[in-house]
């Protein structure tokens, strides 16, 4: 119990994530605090949208978007993709609470209290009580009222949601659809072509790929390269010219003595018998059971296996009632104060807090000191040093990029007095990479900006890096010569002849296939084609060797040795026969129907509830209750994919 004001950031991670599975998701973008690592995190209220009095703001979007970054809930490449579905998502809910409130819909005192007690009360350790709750929001930057706010209209939307939900119903014939549509199988021959075997017929010759970049050489360019000198701030290599001697770090040490203090401290195990929410008989019990309790341990009896008999500390009783170092202002008054009454070894008597009855135990004792130097001169000089290399390498590299704005044509020098690596880079493109910084966007975009001897700001690269660049010289974009794209002109001619030959197959099919009457093998003879055969596959599944389900689905309602396609699919065309059909067998219907029920009553609701958001949402835009700003969303995106 008490190890819970003590472990506070994982507690904080245990209180977040129940948050997270209570409160939707548009609500958790007041709950989650702000922090860095957003594009345009700081005092931002621009409006993404408007419902009834309330806002969204883009703050409250971009918190909430990173919370997803942090839990990984989907790749940061894809972030501007998720961003309009998110706002919608947002919107939604609370139109769907807004309108709630407008209906009359109420969430009463003993409603909310429930609510917070079911979410918070087995994490407050010791019971819910409004100290706590308090202390504990305001620990996560968050306030009562904002807080219970956003419980409200999550209660509020659940409320209304429940009520479109109401009487969602699946008949027998929907499960015996439902249920031959997910087993029945078919399985297919087909002639396939695609774009890999027919790559291999492409044979260009010199005077094709002359024809064709001569059509198309205004999409043939070299592109501008630049060439530059980078001088780059090291961490390693400023950090060896860096040792701190002993008299350095004494002085360090005696400048900073109150950090190294240590206030009166002592290691306790304790056992309690919980009275909070108990009737007074049983907290006569339990008093009866601490004497009893504490008669057996002063009597020799093992303290540590009675604390994990009999404590209701959850968190120390699995440990013999071990609390650790304990300091003053941890615990409780009353028992904080017999804590550090009690000598090394000793055992209280009976004690009463507002968790109930403790016996405690002082089993180490530790008076207030200054940790000596000996103690902390590896932490001071690790610690020293990583600060002076940081402060170093923004001092070497600002003094570096002024003298080099300065003298422009004295790179070398320059980084051989700071101390920094030094290196020339001749006609490079934009997404060249560069020694000791890579692919570094911020640097080309700052080095393709400049003029010739122009300074890039300071840039920041991987390794805990810190860079700059001189422009030297600018070789102009110029139409390229066939040599040097012939890579590029043999890939994209041969891309057009093979998706001119796709076509024609395609065509070829489709003229074929009638006249063959169905029969694939003497159809595939005749335009070079082989005969395959699928394995079984389902709606859901894939036929083997030619692609997802979805593309065959007539396969699923027409009779064996029906004939489909040609189908068209990215890369390849497919002419298809349905060779066999495996019925579902409904013998086993009965030990799937719970599961196809609960199945279908979700899609059923899923579906209702878009459906009502959605109509909701378009009636209170036409009320002008609700307002999106498009342009802040667009904005949004941008800084996103920038």
């Amino acid at each position: 119990m008490f190890d819970f004001f003590r472990r506070r950031d994982r507690n904080v991670r245990i209180l977040l994530t129940i948050l997270l599975g209570f409160v939707a998701l548009s609500m958790v973008a007041y709950l989650v605090p702000g922090g860095p690592g957003a594009p345009g995190m700081g005092a931002n209220d621009t409006v993404i949208a408007e419902i009834g009095n309330e806002q969204i703001t883009m703050m409250e979007v971009q918190r909430t978007l990173q919370g997803a970054m942090r839990g990984k809930q989907f790749p940061p490449e894809m972030m501007q993709n998720y961003i309009p579905t998110l706002v919608d998502q947002m919107i939604a809910e609370r139109a769907v609470a807004y309108q709630a409130g407008r209906m009359g819909f109420t969430i009463s005192e003993d409603e909310l209290g429930n609510a917070l007690r079911s979410m918070l009360g087995n994490l407050l350790q010791g019971g819910f009580d409004k100290e706590r709750y308090a202390a504990f929001l305001a620990q996560q930057n968050l306030t009562v009222a904002d807080f219970e706010s956003n419980v409200r209209k999550q209660m509020l939307l659940t409320k209304l949601r429940n009520i479109v939900l109401e009487g969602v119903v699946v008949t027998p014939d929907e499960i015996e659809s439902e249920f031959r549509r997910r087993n029945e199988k078919v399985k297919l021959d087909y002639i396939l072509f695609n774009t890999e075997n027919l790559r291999k017929q492409v044979n260009l010759t010199p005077e094709d790929l002359s024809t064709y970049f001569a059509a198309n050489k205004a999409g043939y360019r070299i592109p501008e390269k630049r060439s530059f000198e980078v001088l780059v701030a090291n961490e390693e290599k400023i950090g060896a010219s860096i040792n701190l001697t002993d008299d350095e770090l004494r002085k360090l040490y005696a400048a900073s003595l109150d950090r190294y203090r240590t206030g009166e401290r002592v290691m306790a195990r304790h056992i309690l018998l919980m009275t909070q929410n108990k009737s007074a008989d049983d907290v006569k019990k339990l008093e009866a059971k601490a004497a009893d309790l504490l008669k057996q341990v002063k009597g020799g009896g093992d303290f540590a296996e009675l604390a994990k008999k009999n404590s209701d500390d959850p968190g120390s009783a699995p440990k013999g009632g071990d609390l650790g170092w304990v300091t003053k202002g941890q615990m409780v008054p009353n028992f904080e104060a017999t804590a550090f009454s009690l000598k090394k070894g000793e055992i209280s008597n009976v004690i009463k807090t507002e968790y109930g009855f403790h016996i405690v135990q002082v089993t180490e004792r530790e008076d207030a000191r200054v940790k000596p130097f000996d103690e902390v001169k590896a932490e001071l000089a690790t610690e020293s040093k990583k600060q002076l290399v940081f402060d170093r390498m923004q001092s070497s590299i600002e003094q570096a990029r002024a003298a080099l704005v300065k003298s422009p044509a004295s790179g070398a020098q320059i980084a051989q007095q700071f101390n920094l690596s030094h290196y020339v880079v001749q006609n490079a493109g934009s997404n060249d990479p560069i020694q000791e910084i890579g692919i570094n966007a911020e640097f080309a975009g700052s080095m393709f900006g400049l003029q010739k001897g122009g300074v890039t700001p300071v840039v920041t690269a991987p390794g805990n890096k810190v860079a700059i660049g001189v422009l030297t010289g600018v070789t102009p974009a110029r139409p390229a010569e066939l040599a040097e794209v012939m890579d590029q002109v043999r890939e994209q001619a041969t891309g057009v002849k093979v998706r001119e030959l796709l076509a024609a197959k395609s065509a070829e099919l489709a003229r074929s296939a009638p006249q063959a009457g169905g029969d694939l093998a003497k159809l595939a003879k005749s335009i070079g084609g082989e005969v395959k055969t699928t394995a079984e596959f389902g709606r859901d599944g894939a036929a083997e060797g030619i692609g997802e389900a979805a593309y065959f689905v007539e396969a699923f309602v027409k009779p064996v040795g029906t004939v489909i396609g040609p189908v068209t699919m990215p890369g390849q065309v497919v002419l298809a026969k349905v060779a066999a059909k495996v019925e579902a067998d409904m013998a086993k219907l009965a030990a799937e129907r719970e599961g196809m029920v609960s199945a279908l009553k979700g899609r059923k609701s899923q579906e209702r509830k878009d459906l009502f958001e959605d109509g909701l949402v378009h009636r209170l835009i036409e009320q002008g209750k609700v307002k999106i700003n498009t342009d802040a969303i667009k904005r949004l995106q941008s800084s996103y994919r920038s």
